[in-house]
């Protein structure tokens, strides 16, 4: 029996022996635990990745393509749920002996791993305080109003400073 290696392992033996040759890949699969502040990825929800693999010059292997998934969260100012599609552009090296660490991912000697990669890209594509719509006006917008960008909010001046809005300087 050969144990699964995962939805996001690709086999890169034909690719080493054939340097400057790109191969189209399609993964799909679970990634469990992606959240970050008040978005996530629902559990279920598929993250899928459409990439152009190659090897390229010293045994480097390039990923091009994009990433799509499934996003939820809650609305920063009204607290409803939203929710949308994640859609990731991707451009990243992998390499069999990383010199700097967090700059490319590790490339195996017959395959290569993708997850890591796409954990990292989906995390930093999920927006940080989603909105239901821009115009949201939270939930009690009469004490709590929202502020379009540009626009300050009138203030009852300070009546200790009343005297100072009576002079005038000629």
């Amino acid at each position: 029996m050969v144990a699964s290696l995962g939805p996001f392992v690709v086999a890169t033996a034909e690719l080493v022996r054939r340097p400057g040759h790109a191969e189209a890949v399609s993964v799909a699969g679970e990634l469990e635990g992606l959240a970050i502040s008040d978005a996530w990825i629902p559990a279920g929800a598929e993250v899928a990745a459409d990439l152009q693999l190659e090897i390229v010059t010293d045994g480097k292997l390039t990923a091009i393509g994009e990433v799509r998934s499934r996003w939820e969260g809650t609305c920063r100012r009204c607290l409803r749920e939203v929710g949308g599609e994640l859609v990731v552009e991707i451009s990243e090296v992998f390499e069999a002996e990383p010199t700097l660490e967090a700059e490319t991912y590790p490339l195996g000697a017959d395959r290569v791993d993708l997850e890591p990669m796409l954990r990292e890209a989906v995390l930093l594509a999920l927006p940080l305080a989603p909105l239901c719509d821009d115009g949201c006006a939270g939930p009690d917008p009469d004490d709590h109003p929202v502020v379009a960008a540009g626009e300050a909010p009138e203030a009852e001046p300070d009546p200790r400073w009343a005297a100072l809005g009576e002079l005038r300087f000629d």
